[in-house]
């Protein structure tokens, strides 16, 4: 069983140095490439827009006095086509505490900007998936190879968001002003705390949430002072632009792992599509208060509670892309010294494919995109029409799964008789 062959690396000290030894080696090769793909350094000279050059564009703009231009269609394209000389477009969507977060970028050259953003939050998210996942941390490393080596193939932030829920996963036991500084500082991207802020509301982790707000309301004041109250207006004005482009599929809706992009991909209309993807989302957050309340009839542990929690988070928004997928490894790392008394090995085997199939689709995906279209391929606008959202489907499926392992282990043990000698 794939199961089998995968867990049988916890047994070996030896071969799970080689295991974490390979994935480190082929992540560092990739960051490397993709330095000078960034820098645009000698003879690399690629004119599609990624993820990271966006996060660059809006970087400079705040050293230009004009932040609120990145969040209008018609000034943020022109920005964008500047910058990489394609047609190339990707919505800003992200909230002016991320925009503070990013400005630091336009003091050095965007491949070094790169190398040092992927770098640092690369390293902050293995040294905290180490802590979590113990001698499981070679399993989660195979397991969640693809959506790694995609995240720093776009340059992602991905990294950075895992490692503030795995913090908050690490300190909310024993030290919750930690964790809630850490789940604060998810505003940059707040539908992916949705989930954990449910598991903190349901273990009534009062000052968690407290300074989890303190965070919020004092950095939006900080923004304010810094960007003056119109760039709230501008944020919101963008989010309802990104609504627009979701439901007439501008996004690049194969790359997503939500609901709404399988089932939009796959025919439905997009407000049928919409209501499913909330279904999903209430189903998803049942599963957390499920899994807290068989926490706290100890028939799992409160770890596992909260890695249904963390690796559900990807599946409450329509906004969810494979480069978040590195949330489900703190999830996976937090389930795994319960998994095997909560499934067998044919259901953790589709634990571990289906995380695995959710990451390397879009990968191979823009792959194949760029093998067809060149340099010049817009990932964004130059969407396959026929490609389908798998990863979508495979969290949806990973849900499923979750919720058949969880209500199961509500029942009652069965009682087995003894025969009489």
């Amino acid at each position: 069983m794939f199961a089998e062959t995968l867990e049988a690396v916890q047994f070996s000290p030896s071969r799970r140095t080689i295991y974490v030894r390979f994935v480190l080696a082929a992540l560092a090769v990739m960051v490397l490439l993709k330095t000078f793909r960034f820098g645009r350094w000698s003879a690399w000279q690629v004119h599609e827009l990624s993820d990271f050059d966006a996060f660059y564009i809006v970087a400079r703009q705040i050293w230009h006095g004009q932040l609120d231009f990145v969040y209008r269609f018609e000034t943020l394209v022109k920005l964008q086509q500047a910058f990489t000389g394609s047609t190339s477009f990707m919505p800003w969507t992200y909230p002016p505490q991320y925009d503070l977060l990013v400005a630091p970028l336009a003091l050095v050259p965007v491949g070094v900007a790169y190398l040092l953003f992927i770098t640092t939050t690369l390293a902050a998210y293995l040294l905290t998936l180490r802590a979590i996942a113990g001698q499981n941390f070679a399993l989660v490393l195979v397991v969640l190879f693809p959506a790694l080596a995609i995240t720093v193939g776009c340059g992602q932030n991905g990294f950075l968001t895992a490692t503030l829920i795995g913090i908050v996963c690490l300190n909310v036991q024993r030290r919750q002003i930690i964790a809630g500084l850490a789940l604060g500082a998810m505003v940059i991207k707040p539908h992916l705390a949705i989930a954990v802020g449910v598991y903190m509301l349901v273990t009534r982790r009062w000052t968690a949430l407290a300074t989890a707000a303190a965070v919020v309301l004092a950095s939006s004041l900080v923004c304010t002072l810094l960007f003056g109250w119109q760039i709230w207006t501008a944020w919101l004005g963008a989010i309802r632009e990104s609504a627009i482009f979701l439901e007439r599929g501008f996004y690049p809706l194969f790359r997503m792992v939500s609901t709404y992009a399988a089932l939009g991909r796959a025919g439905l209309p997009s407000s049928v599509a919409f209501w499913m993807q909330a279904a999903a989302a209430s189903l998803a957050l049942f599963a957390v208060a499920l899994a807290v309340w068989l926490g706290t009839t100890r028939r799992v542990s409160p770890a596992f509670a909260l890695g249904v929690a963390s690796m559900v988070s990807v599946m409450i928004s329509p906004y969810a892309y494979d480069y978040d997928l590195p949330i489900i490894g703190i999830g996976l790392a937090l389930m795994l010294p319960d998994l095997a008394q909560v499934a067998n090995l044919r259901e953790r085997s589709f634990v571990y494919g289906l995380i695995l199939l959710a990451g390397a689709y879009g990968m191979l995906q823009s792959a194949r995109l760029a093998a067809q279209f060149g340099d010049e391929a817009d990932l964004t606008g130059m969407d396959d029409k026929f490609a389908p959202s798998i990863g979508g489907f495979a969290m949806m499926a990973l849900l499923a799964l979750l919720l058949r392992l969880l209500w199961r282990t509500t029942q009652p043990a069965p009682i087995v008789r003894q025969a009489a000698e």
